[in-house]
């Protein structure tokens, strides 16, 4: 059985080939984005990752409507972790939050 890295690269460069065609080609982008949500997490920072990690966890439909968010805290050196529902009206001021936020390359260098 082939090393689990090798798999992931193997695994990556068939999501970037389908990826790039779905970029040149709309309506295979509209049936391949069909058939999944985003999912994303934001950790918070902290001063001291070791004794608090907290986050918010949303995914989405295809079309972008939230199906599901959560707010997880943790306390790592004791192993402890949990997570809490986010209202409608906390999901509201996330999605402010990020109202003007991009995805972008950072070309700085």
């Amino acid at each position: 059985m082939a090393d689990i890295s090798e798999l992931a690269e193997k695994k990556l460069k068939s999501r970037m080939t389908k990826i790039r065609k779905c970029n040149r080609e709309p309506e295979e982008k509209e049936v391949f984005s069909e058939k999944f949500g985003v999912s994303f997490e934001m950790e918070f920072q902290n001063k001291n990752p070791d004794k608090l990690s907290d986050g918010i966890t949303i995914i989405t439909s295809p079309e972008g409507k939230v199906l599901f968010a959560e707010y997880f805290y943790g306390i790592p050196e004791e192993e402890e972790y949990t997570t809490v529902p986010v209202t409608e009206k906390q999901l509201k001021s996330i999605l402010e939050f990020f109202e003007d936020f991009k995805l972008q390359l950072d070309d700085s260098d």
